[in-house]
């Protein structure tokens, strides 16, 4: 086909689509049904209808192709486990006798079993479930979802594509499973998955599906020539499959890389690449390799991932050069658009020429089918909208929001003894120790407390002027005096004021700070029911005034034990949110880090022998190359250090982590050089208290031994057991005792009961080692 004829067949299409509706109708029907006030087939009419809603905003943006079976209750890769059978022994009953409940044992736990290993989604702010796998999995197709999904579009008039999570990532993505050896592989598995996804694929060609997506965004990341091998193997034996559809393998956030060349070659009729950031380098890869010549080309030249406006005229020119490299060429988002909001003409707030600047999932999907319609028309069909998006860019390019001189030149005069503490960590935890005077296995929480629905009613109160910043400023110190009271009689050491008023930990500082800008609906799935908004890192950061201490001092004076200062960490103050992508990210961590910076000092000034700056997006932002690995490692430390470093010897420093891989980044976490560490153990089974021992970490560590993520209360026993584990890599005087996270997702009663349970195990140890 000539590149003429492949721009004259161009479609747009998408790989996936925001899950929750307009309203979140869908966390609201999930956490109904969990509570049981709402029935089963209510829960699945709503789904329904969500879908139903989805399918017709794509097809009214002009997006010719829908994807199906993106739509997940919880998770698209717990979906994928359920989809190939691996269903974990001690869920296998509650699936059989009802999937719906089984699924959400396998997603939450309850107060029998524990759920699966929840794990952030490569370099996302997406948690996924962990398949647990070994040498005994036994797979089974069930394609009931896949094909009943793709039959609901085909009778609702829409060409859809089936979406699945491809065999190859599925098994990288998974952990041996509980008692299985560690050294476990579960690639190993691939011969005996590959025939249960040859049968999900029939069912669905049986289905009517002309296409079906296989998502393979793990082979973007460094691959074994094993592993390349088994993506060969794996492709090769699908694509000779007689009873199959057309099989498009997608790849995202990153350049395939010495992947390619196996995809390119694999019978397969399709592949879908990322063009934009560091997947940019995809461009000039395909062409090495010969390009796709009779094959179809999904080119993801709109970032999925965040929300400013497409550069339609540079990626009409990057669709120019595809054209010659591919059978036909369609146009989509780079990746599934589950991880931008819904819809920015929601955003009527906002200044409407800054509002011009962003776009949203349904505005993504009108640039894609633009770009298509510019292909398949030729540029001059679209002058005017070229016309209005050049002034746009420049519009933003040009705003004062942008830039502040001032930041800049601060900014710019850091030197590297701002970014040190100037004592070494030995000296400093002598003097802690003498300041603070905890008990051996001190415990502590992470920071929020409950946020309970008189809470969340005050606050909207006061946004929607029921109430004055009076009334509600005594309504949060009601709940200050509880939460402090109740620590005390808890038996907790180092205690936190609650985070009442707060709404995320990452918002409620953005809202403060120059540079930032806030969004009423922009909600994003960060697992399950839990959406955040993450606000938009438009402009040059700077804190106008301070934003914690107010509360800081308030808890402190209540109580004669020591109260944390909370602040959100650079990274994650960037991580979630969605970041300007006009100058360099460590440009923009070295703003916050400053901003922060100026924050430390005043909570010590204030009093605060303990200050915990969280950065539980370390990990996640770290990117997917080893070789981009160092140079983000570098200015992400340096920009925590930047600000922490400025308080004195006798002036705690903590940071958390939670949910993630931590052995990639153990040399990173030391030079963090922060006094205490907290970090998730008790869903992952105290593993990262092994890769510490391993790496030699010199400093102290909070284990957390309560998994807040799901509803079950751990036993004094449990948490125990737990400890047992991380004392046997980190000695007692350099280790806490904390969940594993805040606790505001969390109601009250179980929070009593499972901090009953910590404290009872750091109690119980105490005593073991006391005698």
């Amino acid at each position: 086909m000539t590149a003429k004829s492949a721009a004259a067949a161009s479609v747009a299409t998408a790989y996936g689509y925001p899950r929750q509706g307009r309203n979140r109708e869908l966390k609201k029907a999930i956490e109904g049904y969990w509570k049981g006030a709402v029935t089963a087939e209510a829960l699945l009419s709503t789904a329904a209808d969500l879908r139903r809603t989805n399918w017709a905003q794509l097809a009214e943006a002009g997006v010719g192709e829908v994807p199906t079976g993106d739509f997940s209750f919880y998770d698209h890769v717990l979906d994928a486990s359920v989809a190939v059978g691996a269903i974990p022994p001690r869920h296998r009953e509650a699936v059989d006798a009802d999937p719906l409940v089984g699924y959400f044992a396998m997603a939450r736990g309850n107060q029998d079993v524990a759920p699966l290993e929840m794990t952030k989604w490569f370099d996302t702010n997406y948690h996924y479930l962990v398949p647990e796998l070994g040498p005994d999995t036994v797979f089974a197709s069930n394609p009931a979802k896949a094909v009943g999904e793709f039959e609901e579009a085909l009778a609702l008039g829409h060409t859809a594509r089936p979406v699945l999570v491809g065999p190859v990532t599925y098994l990288l993505l998974a952990k041996p499973a509980p008692g299985v050896a560690e050294d476990f592989q579960p690639i190993t598995l691939l011969d005996r998955l590959l025939p249960v996804y040859a049968e999900l694929l029939a069912a669905l060609r049986a289905a009517g599906a002309e296409w079906v997506q296989l998502d393979e965004p793990a082979l973007v990341q460094d691959r074994t020539p094993a592993e390349l091998n088994a993506a060969a193997r794996a492709y090769r034996e699908l694509g000779a499959l007689t009873e199959r559809p057309k099989l498009l393998v997608a790849s995202y956030f990153d350049r395939l890389g010495e992947a390619l060349s196996v995809l390119a070659k694999a019978p397969v009729e399709g592949l879908a690449l990322d063009f934009t950031g560091p997947a940019a380098a995809n461009l000039e890869d395909l062409a090495a390799v010969g390009g796709l010549p009779g094959k179809r080309l999904v080119a993801g030249v709109i970032d999925g991932r965040n929300i400013w406006i497409n550069d339609l005229e540079k990626s009409l020119a990057t669709l120019a050069t595809l054209l010659g490299l591919a059978g036909t060429v369609d146009v989509a988002p780079s990746c599934s658009l589950l991880h931008v909001p819904l819809d920015a003409a929601a955003e009527r707030e906002l200044d409407p020429q800054i509002a011009r600047w962003l776009a949203f999932a349904k505005q993504k999907a009108g640039e894609a089918a633009l770009l298509a319609r510019g292909l398949r028309e030729g540029t001059g069909a679209i002058t005017a909208e070229l016309a209005a998006n050049r002034a746009d860019l420049a519009s933003r390019a040009n705003s004062p929001i942008t830039h502040d001189p001032a930041v800049r030149a601060r900014a710019a005069a850091v030197t590297a003894d701002d970014t040190r503490r100037a004592q070494p960590y030995p000296r400093r935890a002598e003097a802690q120790r003498a300041r603070l005077g905890l008990p051996l296995l001190p415990t502590t929480t992470i920071g929020s407390f409950p946020q309970t629905t008189e809470l969340r009613t005050a606050r909207a109160d006061l946004t929607a002027g029921r109430i004055d910043a009076t009334a509600y400023r005594e309504r949060m110190e009601a709940e200050v005096r509880e939460v402090i009271a109740y620590q005390e009689k808890a038996g907790l050491d180092v205690l936190v004021h609650g985070e009442p008023e707060r709404n995320d930990m990452v918002q409620y500082f953005a809202e403060q700070l120059t540079g930032y800008l806030a969004t009423r609906h922009g909600w994003v799935q960060s697992y399950g029911t839990r959406y955040v908004r993450p606000p938009v890192l438009a402009g040059d950061i700077s804190r106008p005034h301070p934003m914690t201490t107010d509360w800081f001092g308030y808890a402190q004076s209540l109580t004669d034990r020591p109260v944390k200062g909370m602040l959100t960490g650079p990274v994650t103050m960037l991580a979630w949110s969605f970041v300007r992508d006009d100058q360099p990210l460590a440009d923009t961590a070295r703003q916050v880090a400053l901003a922060l910076r100026d924050e430390v000092g005043d909570l010590e000034a204030a009093g605060a022998a303990v200050v915990q700056v969280d950065e539980p997006a370390l990990r996640e932002t770290l990117p997917l190359r080893a070789a981009a690995r160092p140079a983000y490692l570098d200015w992400a430390t340096e920009a925590f250090r930047l600000a922490t470093s400025g308080v004195r010897a006798d002036t705690q420093i903590h940071t958390h982590m939670c949910y993630a891989e931590f052995g990639a980044i153990m040399t990173a976490i030391d030079d963090l050089d922060a006094d205490v560490i907290s970090l998730e153990a008790a869903r992952s089974h105290m593993e990262v208290a092994g890769e510490l021992a391993e790496a030699g970490y010199p400093r102290e560590v909070g284990f957390g031994v309560w998994d807040i993520h799901s509803p079950r209360v751990p036993s004094t026993a449990e948490a125990v057991s737990l400890l047992r584990a991380g004392l046997a890599a980190i000695p007692a005087e350099r280790l806490w005792v904390n969940p594993d996270c805040g606790l505001k997702t969390r109601g009250w009663p179980e929070t009593r009961a499972s901090l009953e349970s910590l404290v009872g195990a750091a109690r119980t140890l105490r005593a073991e080692l006391a005698g």
